[in-house]
């Protein structure tokens, strides 16, 4: 793709324009940090363009305060009060869970997390966000909490103009498949490897 123009024009029936402001859905994966960092910066600039902006996350404990969520938070309020940027909602579904569990059983938290995404197929038919960000979203994909299907289907046919990114290690096949942008961060180079630990500012 070089100097941002693509190397084949597909014969698809399309105009340039309407090519160019086609929904994604856009996948950040791989073992290497940066994937919701990405995904927040992409937020970030679909703010700056007016978009309403949705943000899940999966994995985090609802106590854990990231960095991001509070500047979102912030640009949400400025926009309420300057009408600059765009709308901003971010919800932590369910009571959070990962490698550190918090309360309640394996079932519980796979039925929060189908719940969260039962409330995103919702907001997705009534077209409800222009920019989705499902952060950590593969991890109940992989564990089989949420139908891998139902999620590339309720994708394909949402309606309007809806990007979405999601992120997490090991994306399945079948999403990668039905993405059209799918990026895998792979480590080169990580501070744990010399013993050191995250840091704030960096991490959170």
């Amino acid at each position: 793709m070089p100097q941002g123009k693509p190397a084949v024009v597909p014969r698809d029936g399309l105009t340039t324009r309407q090519r160019r402001n086609r929904p994604l859905v856009v996948v950040h994966t791989g073992e290497m940090k940066g994937k919701s960092t990405a995904a927040f910066g992409l937020a970030l600039r679909g703010w700056n363009q007016g978009w309403s902006i949705g943000v899940f996350q999966f994995v985090k404990s609802a106590r854990w305060k990231v960095g991001e969520e509070a500047a979102f938070r912030a640009l949400g309020r400025w926009h309420e009060t300057t009408d600059e940027g765009g709308p901003v909602e971010w919800h932590k579904m369910g009571e959070g869970w990962s490698w550190s569990r918090k309360k309640g059983t394996e079932q519980d938290h796979a039925t929060a997390a189908l719940e969260g995404w039962r409330e995103i197929a919702r907001r997705l038919a009534g077209g409800r966000h222009t920019l989705y960000v499902l952060d950590e979203f593969t991890y109940p994909l992989k564990w089989g909490w949420i139908d891998v299907d139902e999620v590339v289907a309720t994708l394909r046919d949402r309606p309007g103009h809806q990007h979405v990114v999601i992120t997490g290690r090991d994306a399945p096949a079948a999403l990668i498949d039905a993405a059209d942008l799918v990026v895998e961060m792979t480590k080169v180079k990580h501070p744990m490897d010399g013993g050191q630990k995250g840091q704030r500012g960096i991490e959170w």
